[in-house]
């Protein structure tokens, strides 16, 4: 071969790989033309894992629903999920890496409130929209508000607001408290011991218990000891699920009424009649008929055999509301979606809601539920017992508490 013919094959070949190179990311680019990245920094392992679990099928289930019908503006849901198992730091670096490496711009299922709040923040710098689909604290939608953030879920205050007015209709005077020792715990026993002194009623004093605690053994004991007719919870996941099997053992329940500011099934299939008697908020129950949840649990149960619980009807509606914001702005510009969610309404599975333009906090109404057993029923059910309208649990705009 010739120095000529060498010179000309490798030009040749050289053209014909960047020929393929630039095909290659053609279709790579077309590709990301014909979807929509939607993020989810969601737990699924940890003591919070159970509750991730569910919010991440509640996206899927939505995401598949909205694909079947030709998708969102015309492009598929693509869902990029990450573990972030429930440590904040590892969210944030997460959720960056989703918005660097796969242009995400919209972001849910993130499970702890302490993981929100460190990802707050960053949603400018990202030009990313967060909607929550279960974040409690409060102050996400008081002090630290931030405008690219909206929180379709009942907040902490709003389902301790929900429990506290059922307690002023009772007979029960003195409380006790016990909350997971992060800001949702801490938030939302501060609410309640408000609402106790606002009532009349006599709050005796909390504890807090690390993340992960599998021994309440003691908690237990300074319950039993602090006088209390009442103690009132702030627990989820694992942990919930801890404490009401050793409060089963030690018979705590035939002295003290247990309330919770969070019902939900997942700890009642994990613990049994062991959560019987017990009286608290739910962000959302199945049982609510309206037209919407019927058709929703229906679908929901043609997928998964089962009705949908606490969370997964928590998370499913705040995916209905980005939609509705998003077909709603004609576009997937951030400040626009943002524009857009400022004063949405719409019904869904819990009802009339209002995205509150002020705070970006879903105004919406809130159950009370018992826990029981339904005439020929073998697992015990939270059964609606009261239900609020949402001016009456939702509180004044950034505010964290009450004035009646």
């Amino acid at each position: 071969m010739t120095k000529h013919a060498g010179i000309q094959r490798r030009t040749i070949l050289g053209a014909a790989a960047a020929a393929a190179s630039l095909t290659s990311i053609g279709i790579r680019r077309a590709q990301a033309a014909e979807v929509v990245k939607i993020g989810l920094p969601v737990a699924v392992t940890g003591p919070l894992g159970g509750i991730g679990a569910q919010m991440k099928r509640a996206c899927e289930f939505c995401a598949k629903q909205v694909n079947a019908k030709g998708g969102l503006l015309g492009k598929q849901i693509e869902l990029v999920s990450e573990d972030t198992a429930g440590n904040p730091a590892t969210t944030v670096r997460k959720a960056q890496e989703m918005v660097e490496r796969d242009g995400v711009r919209l972001i849910t299922c993130i499970v702890a409130s302490n993981e929100a709040l460190a990802v707050v923040p960053k949603l400018a710098e990202w030009n990313a929209i967060f909607v929550s689909g279960d974040n409690g604290d409060g102050r996400l939608t008081g002090e630290s508000l931030v405008p690219n953030f909206f929180r379709p879920n009942t907040s902490g205050p709003m389902g301790t607001r929900a429990v506290a007015l059922w307690v002023r209709g009772s007979k029960l005077t003195k409380f006790y408290g016990l909350g997971m020792d992060y800001a949702w715990g801490h938030n939302s026993m501060d609410v309640f011991q408000d609402e106790c002194r606002k009532a009349g009623k006599e709050f005796l004093g909390a504890v807090f218990s690390p993340t992960g605690t599998k021994d309440f053994s003691t908690y237990i004991t300074k319950i039993r000891q602090s006088g209390a007719d009442a103690c009132f919870l702030v627990l989820s996941g694992d942990d919930n699920n801890a404490f009401l099997a050793q409060a089963k053992q030690y018979r705590l329940g035939d002295k003290v009424q247990l309330l919770t500011e969070l019902v939900d099934e997942m700890s009642l299939l994990a613990t049994g009649d062991a959560a019987e008697g017990l009286i608290g908020g739910s962000r959302y129950t199945p049982t609510y008929n309206i037209p919407e949840n019927n058709a929703y649990v229906a679908a929901w149960e043609a997928e998964y055999k089962r009705k949908p619980q606490m969370f997964e009807g928590d998370q499913y509606q705040s995916c209905v509301v980005l939609q509705a914001g998003i077909e709603k702005a004609g576009s997937f510009d951030t400040d626009k979606i943002r524009a857009a969610l400022e004063g949405l309404k719409l019904t869904s599975v819990k009802g009339p809601l209002e995205m509150r333009a002020c705070d970006h906090q879903g105004e919406q109404q809130g159950f009370v539920v018992k826990v029981g057993k339904l005439p020929g029923a073998s697992q015990v059910t939270p059964n609606v017992i009261e239900t609020y309208p949402a001016n009456k649990i939702t509180p004044a705009c950034k505010q964290m508490t009450y004035a009646d």
